[in-house]
């Protein structure tokens, strides 16, 4: 039972900090996904709602790493499996798969299905690297950590003005 209370707590917790970064209050912290192995960063004031994977209705004609729509308490949101449209295996659905509720603060009921959250992350903990040009540029920006590990930071506004993120059919 401790467990449970203790992720409620998290919940609450993060709930408050997402809150508090779209608001433009606290200090600047960025979100850590985890993509079919991969090291995610994304700006609280961007990242929305995380949620536990619903149950998606599938879309007929759509490319196969659009997910379908998902209804969150009365609004639908159009989910994509974010390791499969970096060309990556699909994510798991699993007990740690999440959605994340990224495009409220920019006009869109866009989600994204990830493998797992990996907590919040502070800024001065990692280190900016030389942009990766050969990627959209949603994904060139690259940060290494105190581990040495090599995170890719989400632009959310980018990604969602993306031609082909935007066009889910085939």
């Amino acid at each position: 039972m401790a467990r449970k209370s203790s992720l409620r707590d998290f919940q609450t917790y993060l709930a408050g900090r997402l809150s508090d970064a779209a608001q433009g209050h606290g200090s600047s912290s960025w979100l850590g996904l985890d993509v079919s192995g991969e090291g995610w960063l994304i700006d609280l004031s961007d990242g929305g709602e995380i949620v536990q994977a619903p149950q998606l209705a599938s879309v007929p004609l759509t490319h196969p790493w659009f997910s379908g729509i998902a209804n969150v308490r009365g609004n639908l949101y159009a989910v994509s499996d974010f390791a499969a449209f970096l060309d990556s295996p699909p994510t798991p659905r699993n007990a740690n798969a999440r959605l994340l509720l990224i495009g409220a603060r920019h006009g869109s009921n866009a989600a994204l299905l990830v493998s797992r959250m990996l907590g919040l992350k502070k800024p001065e903990n990692f280190t900016a690297m030389t942009a990766d040009e050969a990627f959209p540029a949603w994904g060139r920006q690259r940060f290494a950590d105190t581990d040495g590990r090599v995170w890719r930071k989400l632009a959310v506004r980018e990604l969602l003005a993306d031609q082909r993120f935007m066009n889910i059919g085939i």
